[in-house]
């Protein structure tokens, strides 16, 4: 079983809630969104910084387990920008993407964190950046097996996007709560799953933290 969280930290405020999440859940990579990339520690307890990125005012980071993976790439991805990206502080970096190596099972998948644009850009445009991602993370391998976690910003329409994504291949799922619930108007499932070559046996909502962002956890299988 192959244990993912991913947590939105909220400009950074939720930081100090990363140790007990990777130790309480005894999970196998840590995705984060909006943290600050210059004051992540190089370990969280069995979990290694696998990469962050650095042109982001609030960046990507993810976290490997180190006795049950082996990193053997990394990279960041500048995906289309929305208004928001131009007219306030620039995300160059909206994906960031590890191909690991299973130590257990020597199966290769890529993981992505991935933080779509705000809602203030339009779904059409957040589809964009979702499929491109996708593009993206099958170009570093992984055997056909992608888990992309993260922001994805959409709480409305979800339906249309899991239609759309069954054309590529992809499957979408949602967590058993929603995650971001805030604001009365803004509420839903902001923070989800989508995965290629995967059997997601669940997606948990876990408890709030410092952060609006509840944290998921995706609890997954290989196919093959």
């Amino acid at each position: 079983m192959l244990k993912v969280i991913s947590y939105n930290l909220r400009k950074h405020r939720a930081s100090s809630e990363l140790l007990n999440l990777a130790q309480d859940f005894d999970v196998n990579v840590l995705c984060l969104q909006e943290c600050d990339t210059t004051d992540l520690p190089p370990t969280l307890g069995p979990l290694h910084l696998a990469d962050s990125t650095k042109g982001n005012r609030l960046g990507l980071a993810m976290y490997y387990h180190k006795d049950r993976f082996t990193a053997l790439d990394t990279n960041t991805f500048a995906l289309k920008k929305s208004l928001h990206d131009y007219v306030l502080s620039p995300a160059h970096e909206r994906l960031l993407g590890v191909k690991l190596v299973d130590n257990e099972t020597q199966h290769e998948l890529v993981v992505g964190s991935f933080h779509a644009a705000p809602l203030t850009a339009t779904n059409s445009l957040r589809r964009h950046q979702i499929k491109a991602g996708h593009a993206e993370l099958l170009t570093m391998g992984g055997e056909g097996m992608t888990l992309m976690v993260g922001d994805f910003n959409y709480p409305f329409f979800t339906k249309n996007l899991i239609s759309h994504l069954k054309e590529t291949g992809y499957e979408l799922t949602l967590s058993n709560r929603r995650t971001y619930t805030r604001y009365k108007v803004f509420q839903g499932h902001f923070d989800f799953a989508t995965s290629l070559g995967l059997n997601i046996e669940s997606v948990e909502t876990l408890p709030r933290g410092e952060s609006d962002h509840l944290p998921i956890l995706v609890s997954a299988e290989y196919l093959s």
